[in-house]
C-alpha cells in the first residue's frame, strides 16, 4: 500500500455517510472510511455506494472499514484487501448505531434494495 495515499492523523468525517445524511431518504448498509481525507461513505452493497464514488472522484485509493469490530483495508485499483497503518479515532461508528442505518430512515424493504 503506497503509505503517502494515507493520512492516519486525519479523523473520520462523522458518524455516518456523508452524501447519506445530506439526503433526505439517504441510508446505508454498512460504512467505509477513506484512509487519506477521513470521508465516510456508504459501501458498495448500498444504494448510494458513495466510498466508491469518493474513491473515483478524488482518486483517493485505500477504504477501511467503519463497523465496529472490523480493521480491513481495502484497495480500489487492486481489488483487493490490503493492509494500512492505524487511523486516527474514533475508528467506527458509535456501536449502538444501526446498520443499515441510520435507523429512522431504513425503508422496511432494505433487503431488497441492497446492491449484490
Amino acid at each position: 500500500m503506497a503509505e503517502n495515499l494515507i493520512d492516519p492523523t486525519v479523523p473520520p468525517s462523522g458518524t455516518g455517510c456523508v452524501e447519506c445524511l445530506n439526503a433526505a431518504d439517504g441510508w446505508w448498509f454498512h460504512l467505509r472510511r477513506c484512509a487519506a481525507c477521513g470521508h465516510v461513505g456508504c459501501c458498495d452493497s448500498s444504494p448510494g455506494q458513495h466510498a466508491s464514488h469518493h474513491a473515483d472522484d478524488t482518486g483517493h485509493p485505500y477504504i477501511q472499514s467503519f463497523e465496529p469490530g472490523e480493521d480491513w483495508f481495502w484497495s480500489f485499483p487492486d481489488s483487493a484487501m490490503a493492509s494500512g497503518p492505524e487511523l486516527a479515532p474514533p475508528t467506527s461508528h458509535p456501536d449502538d448505531q444501526t446498520a443499515p442505518g441510520p435507523a429512522d430512515r431504513v425503508p422496511s424493504n432494505w433487503q431488497q434494495l441492497l446492491h449484490g
